[in-house]
C-alpha cells in the first residue's frame, strides 16, 4: 500500500457563470450564509492531509478578500486564466514554490458546494492505496439519448460502462501538469483533468460519489444546492454524515 503523505489543492475558480444570468461569479453567490467557494474549501480542510489550497480567482475583481472561510492559512490565491485548464495550470505552477511535482493534488470545482467531506476522504484513501489517480464519478442509471442537427433521437446509447465525472479528480502534481500543457500545445481542449491525464496514457480510476455533488451550472441546480444545504443546516447533520 501507498500512503499519501503530501496532498494539495487547486481550485479554479475564476468564471463568470454566464449561465446563471447573473452578475456576479456564481462561485461567490450565498447559499447558507456562505458563498459555493467557501462550501467547498471547508469540505477540502476537514481532511488533515490536505497541507494547502490554491484558488485560481480573478484577483482584480478582489471578490475573495473578505470570505471568512477562505482566511485559514492553507488558503492562498492566484490569478487564473481564461479557460479551466488556465486556471488549473496557474493553480499548479503555483504550488510548485512549495510542492514536490510527485505529491498529489486534488483539483475541485468551485461550484461543487455540496461535496462532502467523506466522498472526500475515500478518495484520498483509494487513490493512495493504489497508486493510481481517481475521480469521483457516479454510474449512469437513465437511459441515454443521442440526438441529430433537429433535435430528434438518433440512438438509444449503451449505458452499462458511462458515467458522469465529478470532482476532486487527484493526480500526481507534475505529470498532471505536463499533461495539461501537452493539451494546450497541441489546441486541444479538455473538461477535465482526467480527459487530460487519459490523452496521455495515464491510467485514471472511477471511484464511485454520491449524486448530491452536483456542479451548480444553471439556476435549477442553485435551488437544488440551495435546498440540500438548508437540510443539513437545519437538521444539524454534517455532510460527511448525510447517508451513511
Amino acid at each position: 500500500m501507498n500512503s499519501v503523505t503530501t496532498c494539495w489543492v487547486v481550485i479554479p475558480a475564476a468564471g463568470s457563470g454566464k449561465r446563471m444570468g447573473i452578475d456576479v461569479p456564481k462561485q461567490y453567490m450565498e447559499l447558507n450564509d456562505m458563498t459555493m467557494l467557501e462550501h467547498s474549501v471547508s469540505s477540502l480542510l476537514c481532511d488533515q492531509r490536505i497541507l494547502g489550497i490554491k484558488i485560481a480567482v480573478d484577483l482584480e475583481q478582489e471578490l475573495h478578500l473578505d470570505l471568512p472561510n477562505l482566511k485559514d492559512p492553507k488558503v492562498s490565491f492566484v490569478q487564473g486564466g481564461t479557460e479551466r485548464s488556465d486556471s488549473v495550470l496557474a493553480g499548479l505552477n503555483a504550488l510548485l514554490n512549495i510542492a514536490n511535482e510527485a505529491d498529489w493534488v486534488l483539483v475541485h470545482d468551485a461550484a461543487r458546494p455540496c461535496v462532502r467531506a467523506s466522498e472526500i476522504n475515500q478518495l484520498i484513501d483509494i487513490v493512495s492505496d493504489s497508486g493510481i489517480g481517481g475521480v469521483l464519478a457516479q454510474k449512469i442509471t437513465d437511459t441515454v439519448k443521442r440526438t441529430d442537427s433537429n433535435g430528434l433521437v438518433s440512438e438509444t446509447v449503451q449505458r452499462e460502462s458511462l458515467w458522469r465525472a465529478f470532482t476532486p479528480q487527484m493526480f500526481p502534481l507534475g505529470l498532471l501538469r505536463k499533461s495539461l500543457f501537452a493539451a494546450k500545445a497541441a489546441n486541444i481542449s479538455v473538461t477535465d483533468e482526467a480527459a487530460a491525464m487519459e490523452r496521455m496514457g495515464h491510467p485514471v480510476q472511477l471511484i464511485p460519489g454520491l449524486s448530491t455533488n452536483i456542479k451548480v451550472t444553471v439556476p435549477a441546480d442553485f435551488e437544488f444546492a440551495r435546498t440540500f444545504l438548508d437540510y443539513v443546516k437545519g437538521n444539524h447533520v454534517s455532510l460527511s454524515e448525510i447517508e451513511k
